[in-house]
Order: structure tokens, then sequence, then C-alpha cells
């Protein structure tokens, strides 16, 4: 479930059809605010995408949100803006993440993006919770429409971490009803190990209850030969 974060703001009252009429006033506001913000970035030759545009619900400021890979300068560009809307003008720059945050779309689940739906905060995603989740490393299938890690790939970060602390790793020596063998595969959400038992070596992996396989050991891997020094 979504957090909630506290304190929240005030609810001064139900909206009114006149609330309504107003609203759809600034709607109309703020694409043409857009509209003009984009031929004015064009115009000053500004390295800078425009996202979004929002206008407060008392018009007392448009609020203009833009990506860049760079600091801009667009104090001209406020001043221009300024002439034309007879507001105060801010400008935001945003990150990436941002950006589909603001703009939507759809995920490789099928589902809107969930930072547009109802994700509040981004959260820190690793590659290492790809990899603790034996997900393919393909950056393409484990990023969202921003480009970074999917942020739901540490959604499930903490259960996996703490079934694999009860899973034998790979390369375990363990004890099974049917002899001794070594850990070649783990499924951690199911307390799955595959065991390649010592007396049937060419025999496939036989599955287990972690549970039901006792740890004995460690593989000794060979150490790798150091170059010689020069």
């Amino acid at each position: 479930a979504a957090e909630i974060i506290s304190p929240l703001k005030k609810v001064l009252r139900r909206a009114t059809p006149e609330d309504d009429a107003h609203k759809k006033e600034n709607d109309a506001k703020e694409k043409e605010a857009f509209r003009v913000c984009e031929d004015m970035i064009i115009r000053h030759g500004l390295e800078m995408k425009l996202v979004e545009v929002e206008c407060t619900f008392d018009n007392s400021k448009l609020l203009f949100y833009f990506t860049s890979e760079s600091r801009v300068d667009f104090r001209d560009l406020v001043k221009d803006l300024a002439s034309v809307f007879r507001t105060r003008i801010e400008l935001r720059q945003i990150g990436i993440r941002d950006e589909a945050k603001m703009i939507g779309g759809l995920g490789i689940c099928g589902r809107p993006v969930c930072c547009h739906t109802f994700l509040e905060d981004f959260g820190q995603v690793s590659i290492k919770m790809a990899k603790e989740q034996n997900l393919s490393l393909n950056t393409a299938k484990i990023s969202g429409t921003c480009g970074r890690l999917m942020c739901c790939l540490r959604y499930e970060h903490d259960t996996y971490e703490e079934e694999i602390r009860k899973t034998p790793k790979v390369d375990s020596l363990v004890r099974t009803d049917d002899g001794d063998g070594v850990v070649v595969e783990t499924v951690p959400l199911q307390g799955i190990v595959k065991v390649q038992l010592s007396q049937n070596p060419d025999a496939a992996p036989k599955a287990y209850n972690r549970d039901d396989v006792k740890l004995i050991g460690y593989v000794k891997k060979e150490a790798k030969p150091q170059p010689k020094q020069q």
C-alpha cells in the first residue's frame, strides 16, 4: 500500500461549479503557456526540454518544469514569459524520473507506471536488487520509461534478502536423505535448492526443500595463479 505522507493538507471545502469552471480555464491557460514557452525556448536557443506547466488555482503563479543535461541560463526567458502572462513566473529543473512521474506511461508489465499513479517516494534502487532476484541484467529489461532501474525492483527486496539468508548458497555442500551433494541452483522464494549428488554426478540435479537439507561445508575453489612479476 502507498504510504501516506504527513502532515496532510487541509481541505477547505467541496469544489463548486464555479471552481470547476475556473479549473477548466486554468487548464486552457496551461496549454497556451506550454505552447508559448516552447516557442520561446527555440527562439532563445536554450538546451532544455519543457515537460509540464502548472498554473496555481489563484492564478498568482505559473510554474514551468523542464529537463536539461546542463545548467541553463533562463533569465531572459523568464522576463519574456512574465511580459506575456503578467504573473509570477517560476522555472524548475527536474530529473528524468520526475519527468516520467509527470508524463506517465506504461511499464513493461502493461500497467501505468507506479510513479504516476501512487508512488510518492522514488527510493534507492540498485543493480544488486536485480541480481538477488535472479533477473536478467539486460538494462533494457529492468529499466523503466525514464531509463533508470525500475522502482518495483525494491518492492520485494526485503523479502528476497530474508529468504536468501535462509537458503544455502550455490556451491554449498549439503547432506540430503539421498546422500551428500553440492547446491547448483536456488529458488529462495519457494525455499527450493537443486543439488548435484556426489554419488551420481552424471544425473540431473535433484530439487529439495531447503528445510530438508543440512549445510556441511562449502566447495573449495582453486586459487587463480598470480601473474609473475617482471
